[in-house]
């Protein structure tokens, strides 16, 4: 049998790697006096521009115009028709505004400018501060759900606590894909960013509650073999679920990466980026997480294991 939770240092310290470079640019963007998360206008603030062109024209043109100007965060989707972009860029000055409209007629053509107005931080704050809340209510919602459904097994409040340590774990592995991708390309936080973080909680909890569940089965199953064995068990037999629900919504998002445009390109990696990080910590985080608290100890003794129900309970 293929020994997974025994070997959970190394699935620990793969986690350490991946989340490592978030807390490397917090400690550079503090040591810089720049903002400790790399920010997007959806926050700041900034400014929304619509326009409307005398033909169809593709919003990864216009952001394009926009990015060689040297506005790399902005965002640009088409309103109502194909032929009216709005377009979300920090603040300019007139000249710069000028030098932009230049560029868009030269490269695209005379258009109507429909709307010109600034976008404040305030509502982005407020929109930070509810979605903060909201997501730790519901961790600590899922988490006495949890424990709540397996209340019929031993210490069933571990259930939910290594379900949220997943949790968090993914959306840490999101953030530092940004971060990673800021330096790399100038990608910022914004309201997709948010959405795509939401997305992977769900995924993440779901694939994590569906090994627990096959858990719960076997403890009762198997009550003469050690925890670690059940843990194990357990993992390979609902891992071609997982892995297969998973892997058909990654080739999703990996075509929508390749096809959908440039608008899209961020969220959808942010995305796969979450996709990746649940599958794996569904498997190697929060099972192995488990067996270490039953074990009492962080990684795998290697000593001989007594049955799971015949070990003496503990806090």
């Amino acid at each position: 049998m293929i020994q997974i939770v025994e070997r959970r240092r190394l699935w620990f310290s793969i986690s350490v790697i991946a989340i490592l470079p978030f807390f490397i640019y917090l400690i550079w963007a503090g040591a810089t006096g720049r903002p400790l998360l790399p920010l997007s206008i959806d926050y700041t603030g900034g400014t929304i521009w619509e326009i409307r062109f005398n033909q169809d024209v593709q919003p990864a043109t216009v952001r394009q115009i926009f990015v060689d100007a040297g506005f790399s965060d902005t965002t640009v989707f088409n309103v109502g028709d194909d032929q009216t972009v709005q377009v979300k860029f920090k603040p300019v000055t007139a000249e710069q505004k000028e030098e932009l409209k230049a560029g868009l007629t030269e490269t695209i053509g005379e258009f109507e400018e429909r709307s010109y107005r600034s976008l404040g931080p305030v509502l982005g704050e407020e929109t930070s501060r509810a979605a903060i809340f909201a997501i730790t209510i519901a961790s600590v919602l899922i988490m006495l759900y949890i424990a709540w459904a397996f209340r019929q097994v031993p210490h069933p409040f571990r259930y939910g606590a290594a379900a949220i340590v997943a949790l968090v774990h993914d959306v840490l592995v999101v953030l530092a894909f940004v971060c990673v991708m800021n330096w790399i390309a100038g990608w910022e936080i914004d309201a997709l960013t948010l959405t795509a973080i939401l997305t992977v909680i769900g995924f993440s909890v779901n694939d994590t509650v569906v090994v627990f569940d096959r858990i719960r089965e076997n403890l009762r199953r198997y009550r003469g073999d050690s925890f670690n064995t059940i843990a194990n068990r357990s993992l390979l037999e609902t891992a071609t679920r997982s892995l297969g629900t998973q892997i058909t919504a990654m080739l999703v998002l990996v075509a929508l990466l390749v096809l959908g445009g440039a608008t899209l390109q961020q969220f959808t990696a942010a995305l796969l980026a979450g996709f990746i990080s649940g599958m794996y910590s569904s498997i190697f985080n929060a099972t192995p997480l488990l067996a270490a608290w039953d074990e009492h100890k962080i990684f795998h003794s290697g000593k001989r294991e007594t049955a799971a129900g015949e070990r003496p309970a503990a806090a």
